[in-house]
């Protein structure tokens, strides 16, 4: 990969890189150190990068070092976890993009992962196979069983859109 194609490959998907790991991060800043890590490798690496799969590389490497990022954080920081208890004030005001981010904040990590590949950014199973380094097996499963987890929260009495 050449200087040239490298900068047309981030002109190109940045902000498609960006979206994913942001959505799965949900911080802003974390985001851009992902982001600038998946850059950075790959121009460090833009020898072996054929520019034919350069966006499958990108993915990929923000993918891994989204992975890292995570499990880093979980090492360092302590969280306590509450359960909220639902408060259905007014059924007619329920927030769309609230009761979905619920809903993909009860998945896991690769579970997420998966789904925003695959409905949100439009990949194909074998895609995500080769950017997630799963089979394409376990990528259908994962995902099937991520439908299911999101399903039955959204269908809730409390939640329904």
């Amino acid at each position: 990969m050449t200087e040239r194609e490298y900068n047309q490959c981030v002109n190109l998907y940045a902000d498609n890189v960006y979206r994913f790991i942001l959505k799965n991060l949900g911080q802003e800043a974390d985001a851009q150190d992902v982001l600038q890590g998946a850059f950075e490798k790959m121009w460090i690496n833009r020898q072996q990068v054929d520019n034919d799969r350069c966006k499958s590389y990108l993915f990929t490497v923000a993918y891994h070092q989204m992975i890292d990022h995570i499990r880093k954080n979980k090492r360092i920081s302590l969280r306590e976890e509450f359960k909220e208890e639902v408060k259905v004030t007014n059924r007619q005001q329920h927030d769309t993009k609230r009761v979905l981010n619920e809903a993909l904040n009860k998945l896991n990590d690769i579970q997420k992962s998966l789904v925003m590949l695959k409905d949100y950014e439009g990949y194909s199973y074998q895609e995500i196979a080769d950017i997630t380094g799963l089979n394409q097996s376990q990528v259908k499963v994962y995902l099937h069983r991520a439908r299911l987890i999101l399903r039955e929260y959204i269908v809730k009495p409390e939640n329904v859109i």
